[in-house]
């Protein structure tokens, strides 16, 4: 399969630069894998399509504020930090521009609040570096950072909580998990009251979500890992959904990724902590998940061939056919689609 039978044709001004408010009133397209049919709906319609006993999982990871702006130390030289992974209290993987000026030993002032040396440099060119800083980190970054918006949205987001989902709550993503993003707390009340079990868990998103896939052979491709937990608690859940053929349910391609990471050869959840790079693409057998709430993605994306492997390659891009004549609202701040 070749990475080029995932491309299609997107209009540049249908990229959503802007969320909408209020969370739920984006545009919702539905699509049934049994009837190959298609409704038009908003995404508070959701509940219409769920049903009492369906299990929802999503992925509570946070996004931080993890663009920061500084200069070198001595020579003012200006410098752009991108936080990827943190590896210990201080101490984080990041990508920078410009490169040049960031040798090992080189040191970075953010403020009068941050400092920053770099210990070492990867082969990919990623930075290792050791933060100084008073009081906490997370209080740092709140005040001097910028939300890590994907490369596509130009416009600068006025609200930082609008780039996280209303159950974020364990730090860690350099991107948002997006497909949640619709979820309002009033929807998700109502989801629950109609008897849908609502899971979560964690997978922390980094930056390769948003890499293309630099070969023409989709076998080739290798995944960037990320790091990822399933609770006891929430395998438990989810193993009684599937022993009693109730539908699970996930909200974006993180949680599949990550019940996919977790599930043994017999379709049982295990309750797991590490990191992943499974990379799903057709013809994958999912072991868990049923159904998929999903925003539209990048052509030729590794989230594009997810999606294509739930239901197929033509399927998927005859969707999305469909969502460019409709105007839909395309990435991390567009429409979303449910495919059940």
């Amino acid at each position: 399969m070749r990475t080029s039978d995932f491309w299609y044709d997107l209009p540049q001004e249908l990229i959503a630069q802007h969320p909408v408010e209020p969370r739920d009133s984006s545009r919702l397209l539905v699509y049934d894998r049994q009837t190959k049919t298609i409704e038009h709906r908003h995404f508070f319609d959701i509940v219409r399509y769920l049903r009492k006993g369906d299990v929802l999982v999503v992925n509570n990871t946070k996004v931080l504020p993890v663009r920061i702006y500084g200069a070198k130390e001595h020579t003012g030289g200006k410098v752009e930090f991108l936080l990827l992974k943190r590896l210990d209290l201080d101490r984080w993987e990041v990508i920078l521009k410009p490169g040049r000026i960031a040798k090992p030993g080189a040191v970075f002032c953010f403020g009068d609040k941050l400092k920053a040396k770099v210990e070492s440099i990867g082969e990919d060119g990623s930075r290792i570096v050791q933060f100084e800083y008073d009081g906490t980190f997370e209080a740092v970054l709140e005040e001097l950072g910028e939300m890590p918006l994907p490369p596509y949205i130009k416009e600068k987001l006025t609200d930082k909580t609008r780039y996280n989902t209303v159950y974020s709550k364990v730090d860690g993503s350099a991107a948002a998990p997006t497909a949640g993003l619709h979820f309002t707390e009033e929807l998700l009340r109502k989801v629950r009251d109609m008897g849908v079990e609502i899971v979560e868990v964690l997978l922390h998103v980094g930056l390769g979500t948003f890499r293309p896939v630099k070969v023409e052979d989709v076998t080739q491709h290798h995944m960037h890992s990320e790091y990822y937990e399933v609770s006891s608690q929430a395998a438990d859940v989810i193993n009684k959904a599937k022993s009693e053929g109730r539908r699970v349910i996930c909200v974006g391609t993180t949680s599949v990724r990550t019940l996919e990471s977790a599930a043994d050869g017999e379709g049982h959840i295990q309750a797991k902590r590490g990191n992943t790079d499974i990379f799903i693409y057709p013809p994958y057998r999912f072991k868990i998940v049923d159904a998929l709430i999903t925003n539209f993605h990048l052509p030729e994306s590794t989230l594009i061939m997810l999606v294509s492997a739930l239901c197929s390659r033509e399927e998927v891009l005859r969707v999305y056919e469909v969502a460019v004549k409709e105007k839909y609202r395309f990435f991390s701040f567009g429409d979303a689609m449910f495919i059940e």
